[in-house]
């Protein structure tokens, strides 16, 4: 391990070499991308060093306590190595951490579509909470959101809406977030003020690259028609809402929030093609899966992940077994801690099915 550490701080300082040289500043695509490699190693570079440090500070510790010393200086030099050896050991496990394989989809770009599940007009207002969850939250990181297809109902809940979330590392951030939501409260449209239960399923996919996936164009079936909104709402009078349908699998797809066709023929694309990858990484992995249980969950759509409970003010990861008492700032866009717990357990199942 030690001998991929030292390659990886090579590697890092030959990058930083050539981010000064002219023919590579001259160049803005290669500096990008050479930009782009040094921040992926910055983190495990960086710890690498201050383990490094941390092992030169127990050498030293030890040198000092195999010499003469007074009873004071003696202490002191026994609490240094100690101090040293506890940073040797967390360091490690950080870096062991730092280089498990990175999922490849964790920088791109994320697709999400909520729809309403069991509950009826109160499943769709619970939709519409999580839609402006997500977005708060996506606005914490300063990533843009861009709707491509909804479907409202006349109390302002959702029935389903697709939407993009565009920023670096935004799948990295959503992807754990695939699962049915449920939601435990009195509902806007019970009078008597009884606890009901509904529930909301959320799909998290990666965008795809158009080299990953070829579409043949006599695979398709392209639809246009007026889109429309809740109470006659947003009607365009031109066709410009695109529904395409992908023969092979029957997978329909459709976009009518921009008022451009084309635009929404873009979309829609893009959206079919994360959906047919995403079905041949399901294929890939099937076996894997049947072999081993994955903690933080497979992102299955009948999967329950996550419960709401409005009287208690608790939202519990049933995933990791964590609950926090503080529903309104969740519901407001403070997943963080949320997320960095699931990203901590899928690290820990990672490194224990790695070992075993």
């Amino acid at each position: 391990m030690e001998e991929k550490l030292n390659a990886l701080e090579s590697r890092w300082d030959e990058l930083a070499q050539a981010l000064t040289e002219p023919e590579v500043y001259s160049d803005p695509e290669r500096m990008a991308k050479l930009a782009k490699e040094q921040k992926d190693l910055t983190a495990v570079v960086d710890a690498y060093r201050n383990w490094k440090r941390a092992k030169q500070d127990a050498d030293g510790a030890l040198e000092l306590l195999n010499g003469p010393l007074d009873a004071e200086m003696r202490e002191l030099a026994q609490e240094e190595l100690d101090e040293a050896k506890k940073n040797i050991e967390v360091l490690w496990e950080k870096l062991t951490v730092l280089l498990l394989p990175r999922d490849p989809n964790d920088d791109r770009n994320v697709i999400v579509e909520i729809r309403g599940g069991v509950g009826g007009e109160e499943a769709a207002l619970f939709a519409a909470v999580l839609y402006r969850m997500y977005s708060m939250y996506a606005e914490s990181k300063r990533y843009k959101i861009e709707v491509i297809n909804e479907s409202a109902t006349e109390m302002n809940g959702i029935k389903e809406i697709c939407f993009m979330v565009i920023g670096d590392g935004a799948y990295s951030r959503f992807k754990f977030e695939s699962g049915v939501h449920r939601v435990q409260r009195v509902p806007e449209t019970e009078a008597g003020g009884r606890i009901h239960t509904s529930a909301a399923s959320v799909a998290v996919l990666p965008e795809a690259d158009e080299v990953e996936l070829e579409i043949a164009p006599n695979e398709l079936q392209i639809d246009t028609y007026r889109s429309s909104g809740a109470g006659g709402q947003h009607v365009n009078k031109t066709e410009s809402a695109i529904r395409i349908t992908h023969l092979p699998t029957g997978l329909v797809v459709e976009c009518q929030e921009e008022r451009s066709q084309y635009k929404n023929r873009d979309r829609a694309m893009k959206i079919l093609r994360s959906k047919l990858l995403e079905q041949e990484r399901e294929k890939q992995t099937a076996e894997i899966a049947q072999k081993r249980r994955v903690m933080v969950g497979s992102g299955d759509r009948s999967e329950r992940i996550r419960t709401y409970n409005y009287a208690q003010s608790r939202v519990t990861d049933h995933r990791i077994n964590l609950t926090l008492y503080k529903l309104d700032q969740i519901l407001a866009g403070d997943l963080d801690e949320l997320i960095d717990a699931l990203v901590m357990a899928d690290q820990a199942e990672r490194l224990r099915t790695e070992n075993v």
